[in-house]
């Protein structure tokens, strides 16, 4: 009866929750912007009171490992890692474009498409994406990348009589320039419910990370500038 500590910061959203199995205990979620740092901690408190436990008797500290923003999964990670340190506990990192995936796969069973897509805003007409069979979200089509949206966007994919489910924060992006009737659009984004899932199987399976050496899936070099000085 794993109970497993979830933390999602990927994206702008900032969402802790604990699960027990399959199944959600407690959650906490905010799309404040640039909140992550300040809500964290809170979060987690506010989880373990909820679910009426203490951080000594979680067995595991799942976190989202991206792609995702910079900051956001420095945080994530940092939090993870400090109680994994503090409290012997193992770390578990999950694939956020899977987790985000295995969610809309999950939203939809009612309905049969041929691949879904998950793709997180990475700014301008740029986003990160991969792409999974739908039957099968384990089976990668396209494995992680950063990928510019046009309008020839999947084309070779709708060429092959191919519908897609596109979800992800980047899918609200993407649905006003794909206009192929074979692109399908999900509102599941981001959150540490998602990760629950895959984070079980990950618990079961012993598939655990080493927490001196773990780090973010950033994708991309972060892209920072310095302060210009004043005279």
């Amino acid at each position: 009866m794993a109970i497993i500590l979830n933390i999602e910061t990927a994206t702008e959203v900032c969402s802790v929750c604990i699960s027990k199995q399959n199944d959600i205990l407690a959650i906490e979620t905010s799309e404040e912007q640039y909140s992550h740092a300040s809500n964290i901690t809170r979060f987690i408190e506010n989880c373990c009171r909820n679910a009426k436990l203490t951080l000594d008797d979680i067995d595991a500290v799942a976190v989202s490992q991206g792609p995702g923003s910079y900051t956001g999964l420095r945080v994530g990670l940092s939090t993870a890692k400090g109680i994994c340190y503090a409290l012997d506990k193992p770390l578990i990192g999950v694939d956020t474009l899977k987790a985000i995936a295995t969610a809309a796969n999950k939203a939809t069973k009612n309905e049969q498409y041929d691949l879904v897509c998950a793709m997180i805003d990475a700014r301008r007409m740029e986003v990160y994406h991969a792409i999974f069979d739908f039957k099968s979200v384990r089976q990668n089509i396209k494995t992680t990348e950063a990928y510019i949206l046009d309008e020839d966007a999947y084309k070779v994919y709708f060429q092959k009589e191919k519908s897609i489910l596109f979800c992800g924060n980047g899918s609200t992006k993407a649905s006003g320039i794909i206009s192929d009737s074979r692109a399908h659009f999900s509102n599941v984004v981001c959150s540490a419910a998602h990760l629950v899932p895959c984070a079980y199987e990950a618990y079961i399976s012993a598939n655990f990370e080493d927490t001196a050496y773990f780090s973010p899936f950033y994708l991309k070099t972060p892209n920072i500038t310095k302060a210009k000085k004043i005279i």
